[in-house]
């Protein structure tokens, strides 16, 4: 495991969002050309990291709570299932109905989105406003072991500001997680 505390230079605030279409493990194709909600948010995962397993629980209510104020969320895994079978598609549909995933969970087998948005580790976070530029990228909050102790709700926050049509006072905080597992070339 190789922890990360950095952030993206691939896109940066302000940058148009890079459209994807990937299967999800709800048994349907995700096309970012055809969501309508005013507010996306895509947050690279995984199933094995510790990190990412201690935010699921955050993600799913950020999720819950901001559905009815139009934010869509997309969850995506660009990890190499062949180094870690625990990411594979499969196991993916599984550990979507083990948490109730309330958004689309999707697999980025050739890792060409990961590359694109810059994610670097998991989970890495980029919320985009209604004409799909870049408003903020990095983590979900500054505690991933303790959600009772967070002070910074960073992803929430900025979230929060696009849905009142504001801009967020952060747009950036380092991502912290495990690396992406990058397939060998």
């Amino acid at each position: 495991m190789v922890l990360i505390n950095d952030n993206s230079s691939a896109l940066a605030i302000g940058d148009p969002m890079p459209h994807f279409a990937l299967p999800s493990a709800d048994g349907l194709f995700i096309d970012t050309k055809k969501i309508k909600d005013p507010v996306l948010v895509v947050i690279f995962t995984c199933n094995h990291c510790p990190y990412a397993q201690a935010y699921e629980d955050r993600i799913v209510q950020l999720a819950r709570e901001f559905d009815e104020e139009g934010v869509q969320f997309i969850l995506i895994n660009s990890n190499d299932a062949s180094q870690y079978p625990e990411d594979s598609f499969q196991q993916m549909k599984v550990r979507y109905q083990e948490k109730g995933f309330p958004c689309p969970y999707c697999f980025d087998e050739s890792q060409e989105v990961a590359r694109e948005y810059g994610a670097l580790c998991t989970p890495h976070c980029f919320a985009f406003d209604r004409e799909r530029m870049l408003q903020y990228k990095g983590r979900v909050d500054d505690n991933w072991e303790h959600a009772e102790a967070v002070s910074e709700r960073n992803l929430y926050d900025a979230i929060f500001a696009l849905v009142h049509g504001k801009e967020p006072k952060v747009h950036e905080a380092n991502a912290i997680g495990c690396s992406i597992k990058w397939r060998e070339e």
